[in-house]
């Protein structure tokens, strides 16, 4: 985890994964709540008790923050980046270029499950 100079004052632990994009550590925590103005840095809990919270973090995240990719998750799946960009961008520092690949599978299959049960192309670009 890289060092904030907020630190974590909810304790070290506090800062997994919630909601729909699985918000994580504490500098995502820190950013989410100054963009919804809220204090997710002190209670983040709130992500896991409150649904428009989870879901306005899971939004926010996929709207505006490239994570470890280049682009929004948002900005993948319009531009025709796909699927694969959006691992990136959520999570490519722990499970892409070959570092997690059956987590990885694990999604792009979900996915397209998901996409079959729409009745919508999965398009290419599935894997990062």
């Amino acid at each position: 985890m890289r060092r904030e100079p907020y630190g974590c004052p909810a304790g070290q632990a506090a800062y997994y994964g919630r909601g729909p994009i699985q918000l994580s550590w504490n500098f995502n925590y820190k950013a989410a709540g100054d963009a919804l103005g809220l204090d997710l840095l002190n209670n983040p809990w709130l992500v896991e008790r409150d649904a428009s919270v989870s879901w306005r973090t899971g939004l926010w995240y996929w709207m505006t923050q490239n994570g470890p990719g280049t682009m929004t998750g948002h900005s993948a799946m319009v531009n025709g980046r796909g699927f694969g960009e959006t691992i990136r961008s959520i999570n490519g520092a722990l499970e892409c270029d070959g570092r997690n690949p059956a987590q990885v599978q694990s999604r792009v299959n979900a996915y397209q499950r998901f996409t079959q049960i729409l009745g919508v192309p999965a398009g290419n670009n599935l894997t990062c």
